[in-house]
């Protein structure tokens, strides 16, 4: 995908990975930035330091079907249809068996019905003009897992798996989807959990190089160029998919390894 005169709407914008989307699509030449967040001070803060004129503000509950779609209806009409839909707002929990149900409910919601409902408001007009293109913010623990984390391990893994249906559903039709599963990224919600304690937050510090946003943005740019499905920030992350549908059993007890070193030191 060239990025060059193309409207793009962005959830989760305000801060992160989707306010360096934001930037770089800008940069690439995107002509209608549409940025969607529940902290409406921030992302409206967002979108006047890129250009007023390129960009709207749109305060969004991801999880609400009717926001969602009165989200695409301003881009619609600021900018015209939707080329590119970043369903890019995500939450972790740092917790376990403890989950409350509660905690549970809202990690399905933001983290994979959010998909769901994004692709109900903007496939239907990409699918009648035959283009459109989706960008899913998976994560790595998508396609491996989150230690520490059971809601967002689980969560992630079916947001790729939602991905892969609609890549397999529409892609004959004009559409396309791609994964983005990056590992550590130095965002506030990974900071959140390093001060916090949160055993998968240490262990993503510890496993590779913590990237900048600006970094998963540049690969961003590079995988939807590529129109790529998976778009690994952390090349290294595809090694380590590999291993473990190779070799399921070897991979826990390594996992169970890395866990207990980061155990030891904590």
């Amino acid at each position: 995908m060239d990025l060059r005169g193309k409207t793009v709407v962005i959830t989760g914008a305000a801060g992160g990975i989707g306010a360096a989307l934001a930037h770089r699509f800008a940069a690439e030449g995107a002509t209608g930035l549409v940025l969607a967040d529940l902290d409406a001070t921030a992302v409206d803060a967002l979108a006047q330091s890129i250009n007023r004129g390129l960009t709207r503000s749109v305060t969004c509950d991801v999880t609400d079907p009717a926001q969602v779609a009165a989200l695409v209806d301003v881009a619609h009409r600021e900018f015209g249809p939707v080329d590119l839909f970043c369903s890019n707002a995500g939450i972790t929990t740092g917790t376990g068996l403890d989950t409350t149900d509660e905690a549970w409910g809202r990690a399905w919601a933001v983290n994979v019905h959010a998909h769901v409902v994004a692709a109900r408001a903007v496939l239907p007009s990409m699918v009648e003009r035959g283009a459109g293109y989706l960008l899913q913010t998976c994560s790595a623990a998508g396609l491996l897992t989150a230690v520490g984390d059971a809601p967002y391990a689980v969560t992630k893994h079916a947001a790729v798996g939602f991905a892969e249906w609609l890549s397999m559903t529409y892609g004959d039709r004009g559409i396309k989807v791609s994964a983005l599963c990056p590992q550590g990224v130095r965002t506030p919600m990974l900071d959140h959990g390093l001060a916090r304690g949160h055993a998968g937050a240490q262990v993503t510090a510890a496993a590779g190089e913590v990237l900048t946003p600006e970094q998963v943005a540049d690969a961003v740019v590079e995988g939807l160029a590529a129109e790529r499905f998976l778009i690994l920030p952390h090349p290294e992350v595809a090694t380590y998919h590999q291993r473990k549908a190779a070799d399921p059993d070897r991979w826990l007890a390594s996992m169970r390894k890395l866990i207990s070193r980061v155990a030891s030191t904590a």
